[in-house]
């Protein structure tokens, strides 16, 4: 469920959606945010242009400026083309589902060949299974526990990855962003 706050009331809760030079953003999940006081030092540092703001400003003795809800850099960062292997990005790949019974419940991940039997910690042998799944199989070949994946490991590219990230949008989205998220999900106007 998307939460929309048209008027946030302090800076704490006014993060600025980063954007590439090209003005797509530099993640989609998570999804690139910065907080305000980032947001801000990266204006005085002239490494952003600010494409819209909110209503609260920020103030000192001297100085006062609305808070950027939506920042695009100056110079362009080129995306690594291969992403890290981590749990995260193993779970962002599965689409946060066990590949043996579909829950989303009790997240981990499982070694399709064990690593007592030769499997290797690589994209192309984990995947992420529940709790209970992984505990049934055990230190099981999948042909003995009669339990294969249901998507073949492989190892994805960022933009698989991002691609996967739009199924899964944050809680927070302010109305400014719209224009530059690309979500598969239908929006308020």
């Amino acid at each position: 469920m998307t939460i929309h706050v048209p008027h946030p009331l302090s800076p704490e809760g006014c993060p600025a959606l980063v954007l590439n030079a090209d003005y797509r953003p530099l993640s989609y999940y998570p999804l690139s945010l910065w907080n305000w006081q980032d947001a801000i030092k990266a204006v005085f540092l002239d490494r952003v242009n600010i494409v819209s703001e909110y209503e609260t400003t920020v103030r000192s003795p001297t100085f006062e400026i609305r808070l950027p809800s939506v920042v695009s850099l100056k110079t362009y960062i080129q995306a690594s083309r291969q992403p890290a292997f981590t749990r995260f990005n193993v779970f962002l790949r599965d689409r946060f589902t066990c590949q043996y019974c579909q829950s989303r419940d009790d997240l981990t991940f499982d070694h399709v060949i064990p690593r007592s039997k030769g499997g290797q910690t690589t994209w192309e042998n984990v995947v992420t299974a529940c709790a209970p799944c992984n505990l049934r199989k055990g230190d099981l070949l999948p042909q003995q526990a009669a339990m294969w994946p249901a998507q073949k490991p492989y190892q994805p590219s960022v933009h698989d990855l991002h691609h996967n990230g739009r199924h899964f949008p944050p809680n927070y989205l302010h109305h400014s962003w719209m224009d530059y998220l690309y979500w598969d999900t239908e929006l308020e106007p």
